[in-house]
């Protein structure tokens, strides 16, 4: 079966820019899935997205003009039903083919050909029959329909076509479409528009308006030739790059523009003919902390500010323009004009809050509120301060102590400044400019901007130990108050990042190796609320989701589900520890005698969940009679010391590694061993004889949930 390439395009007007990537890629995608379901193209072609301002388009490899007629198989009746005694055909089997369109007069051919099988309790007809190959015309428009139902559109909006009558729900107004096979025009519509081969190019740069298409594989080309638009959303993304890394070259030596992948997606989609060029703005601006003008550069205007080799910003920013003028002073010109008053805006904010110092701020966060169940801005910073206050003591003394509280009491400070006011994205950051700018020690400026670290997956952790206990007690202070008022995330719903906050003092605990057991960090952030009318503890509700945050982390980590259940289902005080004890799980799996090990520890555990009260390790030796079980004390003795003593260091893997020399004694008691005879007592001695070995098994991790 012969076949041609295919090109679909939807022009229209300007799409939201960061949404656009998305937008192209699913529209190129969805297009070819139903194509390819409906067999009009083979698995193995090849789809191209396109996404430009005012375009989405899909370029598809090996369509068929016809799709192969397919076999279908109809399950009809069973034969007792479908046939009389004569082998003739009853009323309900003349209904039934008559509902798959086989008329009167074809049935006395079909019938004698009908198949019959067992389905395993009665034989069973069979109509076998091809179904008719969908044309390109009837398959293109459904998958159109599908695709530009299935846009991730951001929000729709209602517009009216040209009759005046008849209106359309779509992202932005539709002009027109273009659907080739080949050269040929596939008669297709959508959004009020019939599809041909006429499409526009750039707004004012266009060599011919309307570009015309002569066949799919010529898309792209003809639109860079005729149309001055760089189709390809990646390709238009490269070039932008290879713009930005020449201009900066061409600004300064080793000079770089900053790197942001989301700016970069953004500009790609603001554009269609990127032409980069550099201006300039005054140095006075540069004494303004360089977040403050890096942030209103890229989110007011798209620049990419331009760094030097030591990353400090310099005055230089590089804009991408969608025209590509002989002359391009006027460009340069009008856009040093426009981000000036941004650069002015922010330098007066800048002068003017360091007019007040933090410290007499912190009253006013009284008047924010904070949540209505949970009290102010100003309340929360006191539970913060003293939960900081306590962990500092427990972490550093006295004198990280008196650090962190001096710092958790003015980390909010900066909400009520000018400049964060403007870029709420600052918090923090300016909050540490301003800390240096009232003279104030070098750990708690550090400290007011680190304690919301880390923000993301991947950021950095606090860079000091002050920073290090406001982040704790900050995060601790959210998870607790939440869920203390019942705020507990559920399903995708997560409005106050709770589970970003459980990560964070995951990581801080872990990566940090601090001796800080999480249930005492939990108790002293509870204490914290005693005052707050409504609260009610919620500790082993908290630890459990901070558990299943830590049990996901760590299988993302490449850990197996059931190295991670073994160590997280003990619910280890110490998260410092935790890399350890998955090192030394991983060790002792690979042992010979692991898994009769981990299988004999899931039979004990079960043992001892059956009896009634709580059993404990405690042995009397003048009752062990049979020899199994004197040699599993025996060795017990001998082993559970040494597997203490490497425990106590710290040292796991020498601690679970002690263990193999139990397995031989463990199979053969429970060969030669009956544990629940009649005999109370001696039931009793054998039961704590199994809760001494259990525990000995499950110091390190949960070695049961290591059997198959």
């Amino acid at each position: 079966m012969s076949s041609k390439n295919l090109l679909v395009e939807l022009f229209v007007e300007e799409l939201p820019p960061k949404a656009l990537k998305k937008l192209g890629e699913a529209f190129a995608s969805a297009l070819a899935t139903s194509l390819k379901n409906a067999g009009l193209a083979p698995s193995t072609a090849t789809v191209t997205a396109y996404a430009s301002p005012r375009r989405l388009a899909a370029h598809v490899t090996d369509v068929f003009a016809v799709a192969a007629d397919k076999p279908v198989v109809q399950k009809l009746m069973p034969v007792a039903v479908g046939l009389d005694a004569a082998g003739n055909a009853t009323p309900a089997l003349l209904k039934k083919l008559a509902g798959l369109g086989v008329d009167a007069g074809a049935a006395a051919l079909v019938i004698p050909a009908l198949r019959r099988e067992s389905d395993g309790k009665a034989d069973v007809l069979f109509y076998d029959s091809l179904a008719k190959g969908a044309t390109l015309a009837e398959g293109l428009q459904k998958a159109v329909e599908a695709a530009l139902a299935a846009l991730p559109i951001p929000k729709v909006m209602t517009y009216q076509l040209a009759d005046g009558w008849s209106t359309v729900n779509f992202v932005r107004p539709a002009h027109r479409l273009v659907a080739l096979h080949g050269a040929d025009i596939v008669p297709v519509a959508a959004l009020g528009l019939t599809a041909g081969r006429e499409t526009q190019g750039h707004r004012f740069e266009a060599a011919v308006d309307p570009v015309v298409i002569a066949d799919a594989d010529s898309y792209a080309g003809t639109l860079a030739r005729d149309g001055a638009v760089i189709a390809s959303f990646a390709a238009r993304r490269a070039e932008i790059a290879r713009q930005l890394a020449e201009a900066a070259a061409s600004v300064g030596s080793n000079f770089q523009p900053i790197e942001d992948d989301a700016l970069l997606d953004e500009v790609t989609a603001l554009v269609e003919r990127p032409n980069v060029l550099a201006g300039q703005f005054e140095e006075e601006f540069l004494a303004v902390p360089q977040e403050c003008l890096i942030l209103t550069m890229k989110a007011n205007q798209k620049y990419f500010p331009l760094l030097d080799p030591a990353g400090k910003l310099t005055n230089r920013f590089l804009v991408v323009s969608n025209i590509r003028p002989d002359d391009p002073s006027a460009v340069i010109g009008g856009n040093e004009r426009v981000v000036r008053p941004r650069l002015a805006d922010a330098k007066f904010f800048f002068d003017q809050d360091r007019k007040k110092s933090l410290e007499s701020r912190v009253p006013g966060l009284a008047r924010v509120v904070y949540h209505n169940k949970l009290g102010t801005q100003g309340e929360r910073v006191q539970r913060v301060a003293a939960i900081a206050r306590a962990i500092g003591t427990r972490l550093g003394g006295e004198a990280l102590a008196l650090h962190a509280e001096q710092a958790a009491v003015l980390a909010k400070a900066d909400l009520l400044t000018d400049m964060v006011g403007e870029f709420p994205e600052l918090q923090g950051i300016m909050g540490r400019y301003y800390a240096q700018h009232d003279g104030l020690p070098a750990d708690v400026a550090d400290a007011i901007e680190d304690h919301y670290k880390p923000r993301f997956a991947g950021d950095a952790l606090p860079r000091g130990r002050a920073g290090t206990v406001v982040a704790l007690a900050d995060k601790l202070e959210t998870l607790t108050g939440m869920f203390g008022i019942g705020q507990i995330p559920t399903g995708d719903k997560d409005p106050f990042a709770l589970r970003r906050h459980a990560l964070g003092i995951i990581r801080m605990l872990a990566e940090g190796n601090l001796d800080l057991p999480l249930g005492e960090l939990l108790g002293l952030a509870v204490s914290a609320f005693a005052t707050v009318d409504g609260f009610r503890p919620a500790e082993s509700a908290l630890a459990d989701f901070i558990y299943e945050r830590l049990a996901g982390s760590l299988r993302e980590q490449g850990y197996t589900a059931q190295e991670v259940d073994a160590v997280v289902s003990q619910r280890p005080q110490r998260l410092g520890d935790i890399p350890k004890r998955l090192a030394a799980v991983r060790a002792f799996s690979a042992l010979p005698e692991a898994a009769a090990l981990a299988a004999a520890n899931k039979r004990v555990g079960n043992i001892l969940k059956k009896v009634e009260n709580p059993v404990e390790p405690v042995v009397d030796n003048a009752l062990l009679s049979a020899a199994a079980e004197v040699a599993l004390h025996d060795a017990l003795v001998d082993v559970v010391p040494q597997a203490d003593a490497a425990f106590v260091t710290g040292d796991y893997t020498e601690s679970l590694t002690a263990l193999a020399a139990l397995r031989a004694p463990v199979d053969a008691f429970f060969d030669d061993v009956m544990v629940n005879v009649n005999d109370p007592a001696l039931r009793a001695n054998r039961l704590g004889l199994l809760a001494k070995l259990h525990a000995a098994m499950n110091q390190v991790a949960d070695l049961s949930r290591l059997s198959a």
